[in-house]
């Protein structure tokens, strides 16, 4: 009988430290844990982190790291006409490049050929708890472990919710799933955002899905919000999640049911992209689409393909210069940098992300699976197995990625460990 409330429901999320979260003062949130709670999950994800993923000696991989990482934005292009946007981080569901070259996705087409469409974006991860906290962060994913699950850890991580709500944003998260699926409630209280839109606050009737409410309901809320009169500017970020196997939505428009899913998400898009032209909130605005991980169409798509790795990212609203292509390469760990720099907001504290912007500073995408990393530059690429310790997959001039990759997966398990 004690089995679902130990759990902590029946839903897909199960009990953690932030479920407990009521406050927007962290020391209160803290003291709402449960001490033999939280002494048990430290047991239990006690790890040794700096003890893995030992590729080479420290010096070693300091001095490859040191090539790799730089905070600058020097030669930054400028694509934005003003330094204080309403900002709307829309972060979709398994979407990818190689869903929309099916044409499945005409809004989200339409709007890369009117935006800012970033050509060489690669997702992070696999997971939305890992895309999640690259994109918020600009920290890379992990090939064995979610670093969300680690509030301890993600207490100390910098973020753009926090940056901007020291700049005098107000923030606001839409998510029509589970907020304490994988301790996101946590991490994103955490962060700033308090203001948290989830399941919870529809009617039963409409989250009866395997992961809550449909995308159009949770579109529809933060479009009735935008008539808002806000004081502040804003930073309000939607996440889908209706673009997900089972992929039961409804709308019914194409025949394979994957692709209809996408499609019924990219219609919820061209919807909202209405919607904020006519809520007179369009000539301010920075709307920003990008995935949460890497991609899952075709379904025979396996890990040691580049091509899942390669999703879209689209800037677009009033407060962009123009339509532009943006062939720098990177990950989503960078999107944080890029936009802050626009922003001219310090962060230099998030030493992982690059401004894709800049000119001046080394670009690359980097990306983790189980147990696998991959890095791709300019006409080379690899993915690399760290079980077997071999090249799975390769192109180019792709030998000096190999210390490269190995380096910067060692320097970022020590991050972690020092957290």
């Amino acid at each position: 009988m004690l089995i679902i409330p130990i759990r902590g429901g029946i839903t897909v999320s199960t009990q953690n430290t932030g479920t407990a979260y009521f406050s927007e003062k962290m020391e209160l949130n803290h003291a709402a844990v449960n001490p033999a709670f939280s002494l048990f999950e430290s047991i239990i994800k006690e790890n040794d982190f700096a003890g893995q993923y030992r590729f080479m000696d420290n010096q070693e991989a300091n001095r490859i790291m040191n090539g790799l990482i730089n905070t600058s934005d020097k030669g930054m292009k400028t694509i934005l006409s003003t330094k204080r946007p309403d900002i709307y981080i829309v972060i979709l569901e398994s979407f990818s490049d190689s869903v929309m070259k099916t044409g499945a996705t005409p809004q989200l087409a339409k709007l890369a050929k009117e935006g800012i469409y970033f050509e060489n974006m690669h997702a992070n991860s696999f997971r939305t708890d890992r895309g999640t906290l690259a994109i918020l962060s600009g920290y890379p994913a992990q090939p064995t472990m979610s670093l969300m699950k680690y509030p301890k850890k993600t207490n100390t991580l910098p973020s753009i919710g926090k940056k901007l709500a020291q700049a005098g944003y107000g923030l606001k998260y839409f998510y029509g799933g589970d907020a304490d699926f994988t301790n996101m409630r946590s991490y994103l209280v955490s962060m700033d955002f308090t203001d948290i839109t989830s399941d919870i606050n529809f009617p039963v009737k409409d989250r009866l899905s395997k992961w809550g409410v449909p995308d159009h309901l949770v579109f529809q809320r933060m479009e009735e919000e935008l008539t808002e009169q806000d004081k502040k500017p804003r930073l309000w970020v939607l996440q889908t999640s209706s673009s997900h196997e089972p992929f039961d939505v409804p709308y019914h428009k194409l025949n394979n049911k994957v692709l209809n899913a996408f499609n019924y998400t990219d219609d919820c898009i061209g919807k909202f992209v209405t919607a904020l032209k006519k809520s007179q909130k369009w000539d301010n605005a920075l709307v920003i689409f990008i995935p949460d991980h890497l991609g899952c169409y075709p379904e025979t798509i396996d890990n040691f393909h580049i091509y899942r790795y390669e999703i879209p990212m689209i800037w677009t609203g009033g407060a962009i210069t123009g339509h532009q292509k943006i062939e720098t390469y990177g990950s989503q760990q960078d999107i944080a940098a890029t936009l802050l720099g626009q922003l001219s907001i310090d962060h230099s504290d998030m030493k992982f992300s690059k401004n894709m912007l800049a000119t001046s500073i080394p670009h690359f995408a980097f990306f983790t699976v189980p147990d696998a990393w991959g890095m791709a530059k300019k006409d080379k690429y690899v993915i690399f197995n760290n079980k077997n310790e071999k090249v799975v997959t390769k192109s180019g001039n792709y030998k000096s990625l190999v210390p490269q990759g190995k380096a910067y997966l060692q320097k970022l398990y020590d991050d972690i460990a020092a957290r």
